[in-house]
């Protein structure tokens, strides 16, 4: 999912732009109304965080022209006054919602699915191979009745194998997906979360298992 932030409290904006990373969302973020206006004139975003005070023009104006120039991507706006003449405003403008600060970034997360969901995109939640299922919105992996909270490089590695099951996946692909081309991660790094991961398969009691592929790789097998 892409997301624009329009947000001029940089704090704010990057701690937003990091939630959306962690769901693996795609975050732009821009600092002014202005730029907020013609990043979201664009259409290319699925859903809209707009804040209604910002410098150049501000959150109403912009949902009101973007609502003009026949823009149609659900918008979020965010304010710190909880006026309800001001909610009223920004929905009678053309706005989708709208979520008073502070506010609790699990139900920010549950609106953005929300508002997406209206545009048609289905949201995968969870995946599923064997007996595992892995929830895409926490990081937990359960195995029946069982689970586990899994950081973020497990759950990023994991992730991987379970798109690409029967395939063999490179320790240079876990480098470049899971820790970035320009890191300094290494073949000992990946080999030290594929034994994290593992381990927590034992504890599951799961019939999935991470293959070492010598020279090659790894692949997730059932073994059941």
């Amino acid at each position: 999912m892409k997301i624009l932030i329009v947000e001029d409290e940089v704090r704010l904006a990057e701690a937003l732009g990091q939630i959306m990373k962690e769901q693996h969302y795609q975050a732009d973020i821009v600092y002014n109304g202005t730029d907020g206006f013609y990043c979201g004139l664009s259409g290319d975003y699925d859903v809209l965080i707009l804040d209604v005070m910002l410098p150049g023009e501000n959150g109403f104006e912009i949902v009101k022209k973007l609502r003009e120039a026949k823009i149609a991507t659900p918008i979020l706006m965010l304010t710190a006054r909880d006026d309800v003449q001001d909610k009223v405003f920004g929905l009678d403008r053309g706005a989708d919602d709208y979520m008073t600060k502070p506010f609790v970034p699990e139900e920010l997360l549950a609106r953005i699915r929300a508002l997406s969901r209206r545009q048609g995109e289905v949201i995968v939640e969870e995946m599923k191979f064997a007996d595992l299922t892995l929830s895409l919105s926490s990081n937990d992996l359960w195995c029946r009745t069982k689970s586990i909270h899994l950081g973020y490089k497990e759950f990023e590695i994991l992730k991987i194998l379970m798109s690409n099951t029967g395939t063999i996946i490179s320790k240079d692909t876990l480098i470049s997906r899971v820790w970035g081309d320009d890191s300094d991660a290494e073949d000992n790094n990946v080999e030290a979360y594929i034994s994290f991961l593992r381990k927590k398969l034992s504890f599951l009691g799961s019939k999935a298992e991470i293959v070492t592929v010598r020279k090659v790789g790894y692949r997730l097998e059932d073994i059941s």
